[in-house]
């Protein structure tokens, strides 16, 4: 037998591979499975996106490789999207990267920055992408707890009280996954204060912004943040374009060229038909967001009366994709999921997949119609 890289014994099959391949044996079995597990929009894109990507299959460069930094006009598209909807200041030439989803930059930005044995700050609970890449790349995962008692925002106080020395990076997500917590001009302002002190980059991963959401912010909007942060930023969920991988990371020129060195020897420029699609999409008025949220807020609703159903409480302040709610005390998440799961044909995602924080929560997801969570209560 070949042997597997000592890297892989670092990491599982992610979560929703495993889980989904489980679901997807129940439905072969006649099991009618309602999945609100994974946050795959089920909306169709903008039908003006869609418009762009057809149009374009002619273009005589449509069918060429296209650049590792992405056309100009989409780098500028980006741009104007930042200056219009959180009053940054990003120049299209060298301080900004298109990337094939946010998902790759997870990456791209680690192999750039993280030698092994350098640690990482990692939210629990948080996205569990940052933890297997950290480990991939031979840096160590340091968890920083996150909790309902501090609103989900960094306890600063407690990180001031680890040893920092070898830290390199630090994952923030705001608005959160999973708990949909948006963070505060106060606690961004801290963060990039913390990592100056501290030589620390920051990164936020910020794709919720604008789903059900008045107050969208980022990390470049804090007075010398691109000192010390880097922003991921994607279409894939705001503009339900999850599958067509459009990313984007926004930071300083010279953390950016860093990036550039692993992209360009990784991959290639994205699909051209797709950068013309996302062109249009950045350009959007904001009756788009409006006519979107309006269908999740119906969703959410919904969603709401199925977790009073469960017993799980829930923050009717909470922004994004998802709705984050704590169960009954005393009983496993995963005991719970899976019950549902097995006794009521609906897949509902554990909170431990996210981190130790994580026990003692469900999350749902909003990527699906109405009609069909009026089902699940109905079967609750």
């Amino acid at each position: 037998m070949i042997q597997p890289a000592k890297r892989l014994d670092t990491v599982q099959e992610y979560y929703f591979s495993k889980k989904l391949r489980e679901v997807r044996e129940l439905v072969v079995a006649g099991k009618p499975i309602i999945n609100m597990g994974i946050g795959s929009p089920d909306l169709q894109p903008p039908a003006e996106v869609l418009k762009a990507i057809s149009g374009s299959l002619n273009d005589a460069t449509a069918h060429k490789y296209q650049s590792y930094q992405g056309l100009p006009e989409l780098r500028s598209a980006i741009a104007g999207f930042y200056k219009d909807k959180f009053s940054v200041v990003a120049n299209p030439d060298n301080e900004i990267l298109p990337l094939m989803g946010s998902k790759e930059g997870i990456m791209h930005i680690s192999m750039a920055f993280l030698n092994e044995g350098d640690k990482v700050l990692i939210p629990n609970p948080g996205y569990p992408t940052y933890t297997s890449v950290t480990k991939l790349v031979g840096a160590t995962p340091l968890f920083y707890n996150l909790s309902d008692a501090t609103n989900w925002q960094p306890n600063f106080e407690e990180l001031e009280q680890e040893d920092l020395t070898d830290v390199k990076i630090m994952w923030v997500n705001y608005p959160h996954m999973p708990t949909g917590t948006n963070a505060t001009i106060a606690t961004l302002e801290k963060l990039v204060a913390f990592g100056k002190k501290h030589n620390i980059l920051i990164i936020n991963d910020n794709p919720y912004s604008f789903i059900l959401n008045d107050n969208p912010i980022s990390i470049l909007q804090v007075d010398g943040a691109k000192d010390i942060a880097l922003e991921l930023n994607s279409l894939s969920k705001t503009f339900n374009m999850a599958g067509w991988r459009v990313g984007m990371l926004l930071g300083n020129k010279t953390l950016i060229n860093e990036v550039l060195k692993v992209k360009s020897n990784m991959d290639s420029g994205m699909f051209y038909g797709i950068q013309k699609g996302a062109i249009e999409a950045l350009q959007l008025s904001d009756d788009w967001f409006l006519a979107q949220n309006k269908i999740y807020e119906e969703r959410r609703n919904l969603i709401w009366k199925l977790a009073d159903k469960l017993g799980a409480t829930y923050s009717k302040n909470a922004t994004g994709l998802f709705v984050w709610a704590k169960i009954s005390e005393g009983k496993k998440s995963e005991e719970v999921t899976d019950a549902v799961l097995y006794d009521k044909d609906i897949f509902i995602t554990p909170g431990t997949i996210f981190g130790s924080q994580g026990e003692g929560y469900i999350r749902f997801s909003l990527c699906v119609t109405s009609e069909i969570i009026k089902e699940a209560i109905s079967r609750i």
